[in-house]
């Protein structure tokens, strides 16, 4: 099972989201917040494998209570809740260490499978959140191509990249693979450290904006 702590400054949409997760079988929301401060409280009595996080919250917004989390517990992942008004906060959110973006207005699956691949390890951007995370940082960092950061990747770490951005997790792709999940681990370090990102969500943008997401 699953263990999420929410929160939400807005009953109704914690309750939309509880009742959506509540459906996933597999997945207990065993705290909710109304605020930053009291979620990462609740993360550190619950030590959930999950946090969700709206990123607008009175006391300490989404943000901030993510980059507490990730400092505290580690082991606990986070996952924000965006909508399309939120494009300035996404750098940061990424800055924050945040797993994975699932657009609050979207299809409420999205949030089921955001909870299910980020603990698992993995990075979960929700299709329209990577098309707004991936415009957002084009205009806030300049950078090169994403066609052009990959050709120092091999096709193997190329189809990995892929699969990353696909949001699946290490034992998920090893499975897809036909190899083993510590040499999945392997590739995902040489991956990273190749493209000069910090984290799998980075990585997965890259893979959104060069194409390489398995259709």
């Amino acid at each position: 099972m699953i263990r999420v702590v929410l929160a939400d400054d807005e009953p109704v949409v914690r309750f939309g989201v509880r009742a959506v997760l509540a459906t996933a079988g597999d997945v207990d929301v065993v705290a909710e917040a109304e605020n930053g401060s009291e979620a990462v409280e609740l993360v550190a009595a619950h030590r959930p494998d999950v946090a969700v996080l709206d990123i607008r919250m009175p006391r300490l917004d989404g943000l901030d209570a993510a980059g507490l989390i990730r400092e505290h517990h580690p082991d606990t992942r986070t996952l924000v809740l965006t909508t399309f008004a939120d494009d300035a906060y996404i750098s940061r959110a990424l800055g924050e260490g945040a797993s994975g973006f699932v657009l609050k207005t979207g299809d409420p699956q999205e949030i089921i499978a955001g909870v299910r691949a980020v603990a698992t390890g993995a990075a979960y951007l929700s299709p329209l959140v990577a098309r707004r995370v991936v415009d957002q940082l084009a205009k806030n960092r300049p950078r090169p191509g994403a066609a052009q950061r990959i050709q120092a990747l091999t096709a193997r770490e190329r189809e990995v990249l892929g699969l990353v951005g696909a949001g699946l997790s290490n034992a998920e792709i090893a499975g897809q693979l036909h190899v083993v999940e510590g040499t999945v681990k392997v590739y995902v370090s040489t991956i990273l450290r190749q493209l000069g990102v910090r984290n799998r969500v980075q990585a997965a943008i890259i893979a959104h904006e060069a194409g390489l997401i398995p259709r």
